[in-house]
């Protein structure tokens, strides 16, 4: 019952998003976490939680307050009966897993953590991933792409969060980076693939820009 109660909260927050972080996200996130949770050995209801309430409040979207997002969880889980214990951590897992720049390491200590921030990565690369990163440049009224702008490696959370640069240096100031810092061996393995698509995806535009 909480875990369907938690899919109606969420959706009905985020159902009509159009910056990639729509509820369908939370879907695919929900379903990678699971996935990976059985394959590591981790507390269901904890990443099942994390997973579904990771953007209720995304940074990106509210103004920069990074801190929104896991007062929310917290509170809804809170409100639910859900244990002070459980509420913290997943609280805590959504603090901790956002991408904060090239040079700036993850902290994520927990299993169940390490597991939804793989989840939410691996819909960041990929297919979907490429769809999403558009539909957000798009939503920030981003240019698609400014060749004189080069990619910056950004050095702290404060400098990311400035970041106003255009769509195609999102991939190689992040999501090319996922590959490599995926938690778990079984996310590791899925990263692969979804890295060599974006390869494939970004030489077929960079050849048609410079034809």
């Amino acid at each position: 019952m909480l875990i369907e109660k938690t899919k109606a909260y969420v959706k009905s927050i985020l159902e009509k998003d159009a910056s990639g972080h729509d509820w369908w996200h939370i879907y695919r996130v929900h379903k990678l976490a699971k996935h990976l949770a059985e394959k590591e050995g981790a507390n269901g209801l904890v990443v099942e939680l994390a997973a579904l309430l990771h953007d209720i409040s995304d940074w990106k979207l509210n103004g920069g307050d990074d801190e929104l997002g896991p007062k929310l969880a917290f509170e809804w889980l809170t409100e639910n009966k859900v244990s002070k214990e459980i509420a913290e951590h997943v609280a805590n897992i959504i603090r901790t897993m956002s991408f904060k720049g090239a040079h700036v390491k993850d902290n994520m200590t927990s299993l169940e953590g390490k597991i939804v921030q793989d989840a939410d990565r691996l819909d960041a690369i990929g297919a979907i991933g490429i769809a999403r990163t558009f539909a957000y440049g798009g939503h920030k009224n981003r240019l698609m792409y400014e060749p004189e702008k080069k990619p910056e490696m950004h050095a702290s959370f404060e400098d990311y969060k400035k970041n106003q640069s255009h769509t195609i240096n999102h991939f190689y100031e992040k999501l090319l980076l996922l590959k490599d810092r995926m938690n778990t061996p079984t996310a590791k393995k899925l990263a692969q693939k979804r890295h060599i698509v974006m390869e494939k995806y970004l030489a077929d535009f960079l050849n048609e820009w410079n034809f």
